[in-house]
């Protein structure tokens, strides 16, 4: 027994709640990214200690995402997905006021748990509205988390300019969290129960765990190679083609940009393709991307280079997001949290592994990393169609 989706009008103030919870946890990252300046300075501590910090954020997302997933799918997502969104913006009051490492690490570990918690549970509302579309509709959801990163940003460099306190600033953003997430709540949708099998019907088996952990990997690749675009881009036109700190703010610019702009295209792409091609020669021309910076010493080529690699990483993990959630609808928060998770780590992962490795190798060689794992990925892609 099935539902015929097709039949069913689309859930469009669904998809527009989802839409704003996309937007909403990319507007509190970008809040509490912009402001990680002047947190460090009130707090008075070192830049490593600030990074064993941020390690300490990213250990509780990961936590969060784990929690989340299995809890989405006992409670549902819609009260799991506006409780995330409140718990994130209550978080967001706890850097404004820390005065100590220790008191900053605890609101961090706050920080951390909400973001991960609404991280998975608003990815596994977005699979369960894109159900109810008879065309892939998740990368516009990725897209929408860039926007309000960018909306962040704007508002992030008034703030600062006016000098107005940061716990003012992050206090006022974790209003807003708390009050829209509470307001769109109401239009989320629970996924339909799945029918027991009649009599005459096999059992439903789950999901290969094989699977699970392979999408997984594939999440935890393209994922690092954006994580070492969002921190090393810039690094790269500064130390690599010796431009000006100015300059090489274009170089994660053209990135991001192009980025974006892929999300918002890949939905009608996918639905003409399929999310196997989409992943695959995502995968490729990525690599392609930044093969090109790394073999072109010249700064506008290498612009065009970034923005490939954006283009390219633009529309993959919002389809292995899809992919996950969909193979077993009774367990799809748990299977997604998998995911997600893994991608979240090579998230953290890539700077760093390109930090180490720049140590020993030119920073353009240390490149290559990312382009194998891209190159792994369009040979790994058929396992999309399974």
């Amino acid at each position: 027994m099935s539902i015929d989706t097709a039949a069913v009008a689309p859930p469009r103030a669904a998809r527009v709640a989802t839409w704003t919870y996309f937007g909403l946890n990319g507007f509190a990252v970008g809040m509490w990214v912009v402001h990680i300046p002047n947190v460090e300075h009130s707090t008075g501590i070192s830049h490593s200690t600030l990074g064993l910090l941020l390690l300490v954020l990213g250990g509780a997302a990961f936590i969060g995402m784990q929690v989340a997933g299995p809890l989405a799918d006992r409670v549902g997502q819609r009260r799991l997905v506006p409780a995330s969104g409140v718990l994130l913006g209550i978080s967001l009051f706890g850097p404004g006021f820390a005065d100590s490492w220790w008191t900053l690490g605890l609101t961090l570990l706050a920080v951390g748990f909400g973001n991960g918690s609404i991280d998975v549970a608003m990815n596994s509302q977005a699979v369960v509205v894109e159900r109810a579309y008879p065309r892939p509709i998740m990368a516009a959801f990725h897209a929408m988390w860039s926007i309000g990163g960018a909306f962040a940003a704007l508002i992030g460099a008034a703030t600062l300019k006016a000098d107005v306190p940061t716990s003012v600033s992050l206090g006022a953003a974790g209003v807003v969290v708390i009050i829209v997430s509470l307001a769109a709540g109401r239009f989320l949708i629970e996924a339909p129960a799945v029918p027991e099998p009649a009599a005459d019907e096999p059992e439903r088996v789950a999901p290969p765990s094989k699977l699970v952990w392979k999408l997984g990997a594939l999440a935890f690749a393209l994922m690092l190679a954006e994580g070492v675009a969002n921190d090393w881009a810039a690094l790269q036109f500064r130390d690599v083609l010796d431009t000006s700190t100015s300059t090489a703010a274009y170089a994660y610019g053209a990135f991001a940009v192009a980025m974006t702009i892929g999300r918002f295209a890949t939905d009608r792409v996918a639905a003409i393709v399929g999310p196997a091609a989409i992943v695959r020669y995502g995968a490729l021309l990525a690599a392609i991307g930044l093969t090109t910076v790394i073999v072109v010493p010249s700064v506008p080529v290498a612009l065009v280079g970034w923005a490939l690699f954006g283009l390219g990483l633009s529309g993959g993990v919002p389809q292995l997001f899809t992919a996950a959630g969909n193979l077993d609808t009774r367990a799809s928060g748990a299977l997604m949290a998998k995911v997600v998770g893994l991608g979240y780590v090579g998230l953290l992962a890539g700077p760093a592994l390109i930090g180490g490795l720049a140590h020993w190798m030119p920073l353009n060689i240390a490149f290559i990393l990312p382009v194998v794992l891209c190159a792994i990925t369009v040979a790994s892609a058929s396992v999309m169609k399974r």
